[in-house]
């Protein structure tokens, strides 16, 4: 099965990307965490992403605030599924991040989710969507998930 990356541009952004974690334990979904700054490392963003898919993901979730462009730079160097998750701070507690995010050319999509935990967990459920088109297994997870009102 191909594993998640959750990348966040800073190491204060670990307490609300790690809300993803018990869904992907709860799926059995591997992952991997990795604090990538798309300002302040570009070219380990642009590596990292372009060798994604060899690596063995299927889908990219990056966290980032402010400008919050990590996930349009992983977008830029990967043909993976990428999931924008606007992090709190800055203007209006995230609405500079979400409009980062959300506000990418055509032909360059990155599904953008809610700001903060609740955003990471439902950029967790998503991924976990994605892989379920060729994993039958998550299929019957997921199904037990919503049928509980999608609680763990």
């Amino acid at each position: 099965m191909k594993r998640v990356a959750v990348l966040m541009g800073s190491e204060s952004d670990r307490q609300v990307m790690e809300a993803t974690l018990p869904y992907f334990k709860h799926f059995g979904v591997a992952y991997d965490l990795k604090v990538m700054s798309a300002h302040r490392q570009p070219l380990e963003v642009a590596t990292f992403a372009a060798g994604a898919r060899e690596a063995g993901y299927g889908v990219l979730i990056a966290g980032a605030g402010m400008a919050a462009h990590l996930a349009g730079a992983l977008k830029a160097h990967s043909s993976l599924p990428v999931i924008g998750v606007p992090l709190p701070g800055g203007l209006q507690d995230g609405l500079d991040a979400l409009l980062s995010t959300v506000q990418m050319p055509k032909g360059v999509p990155v599904a953008t989710v809610s700001v903060g935990q609740a955003g990471a967990i439902n950029a967790a459920v998503l991924a976990v969507e994605i892989l379920s088109l060729h994993e039958p297994e998550l299929v019957l997870k997921l199904d037990a998930y919503k049928s509980r009102g999608a609680k763990l």
